[in-house]
């Protein structure tokens, strides 16, 4: 694993996987700011009142203002999910046939399938996220939450995209995705580092594909 994720970093310093972050996250910050901004007062409105029950007046008001920036932040690292899945296709065929030249491409996720998947773990995460609100203000054990929540978010449009692209067998795909956990779980302790949360997706990816193909 461990030749496997420092493979997976100098992949993410090359300029292509750079490039192909920016522009991502470019997108997803402008679709994240503008909703943001017009319904601010009643994303704040609706988690101060989810707060109600919580018999401590900081967190109903100080609490309620953070958790409302936390979302705008889970939307947009959402968003980069969701774009990085749509979009990551042609850069990891690249990065397969620097590393491993002689592996195939043996299929192609399609487009629907893809957001398909993503929309479905970002339901769950945002479903999940909301319900554990009151959690993550507990120190350590919000951020271990949180952090499960990131895996969520990421694990199974990893699967989807690697997988489709190079492994057609059932059985071996199957083994593969033991690990996927704790891939998107590595993955995610970018969410905590500034500029580097924006990686967190494609680093999720990278990493499987080493994963998959290092055999």
């Amino acid at each position: 694993m461990n030749q496997t994720i420092s493979r997976t970093l100098g992949d993410l310093l090359g300029k292509d996987v750079i490039l192909f972050v920016f522009k991502i996250a470019l997108g997803a910050l402008t679709l994240t700011v503008a909703p943001m901004w017009i319904f601010w007062n009643s994303v704040l409105d609706f988690i101060a009142s989810y707060l109600q029950w919580i018999p401590l007046e900081w967190l109903q008001t100080t609490g309620a203002s953070i958790a409302t920036f936390a979302f705008g932040y889970m939307f947009f690292i959402v968003l980069i999910t969701l774009f990085t899945s749509l979009y990551s296709e042609t850069l990891l065929i690249k990065l397969a046939k620097k590393h491993y030249p002689d592996t195939p491409v043996t299929g192609q996720p399609t487009i629907a399938a893809s957001a398909a998947v993503t929309a479905k773990a970002s339901l769950v995460f945002l479903v999940l996220f909301i319900l554990c609100i009151p959690l993550l203000f507990i120190p350590v054990l919000g951020q271990l939450v949180m952090l499960y929540l990131w895996s969520v978010l990421i694990k199974e449009p990893t699967i989807y995209e690697v997988g489709s692209l190079f492994i057609k067998d059932r059985q071996i795909r199957k083994e593969k995705n033991k690990k996927a956990r704790t891939i998107a779980i590595i993955a995610s302790l970018f969410n905590y580092i500034p500029v580097m949360n924006i990686f967190a997706p494609i680093f999720a990816q990278i990493l499987f594909l080493h994963h998959v193909l290092k055999e």
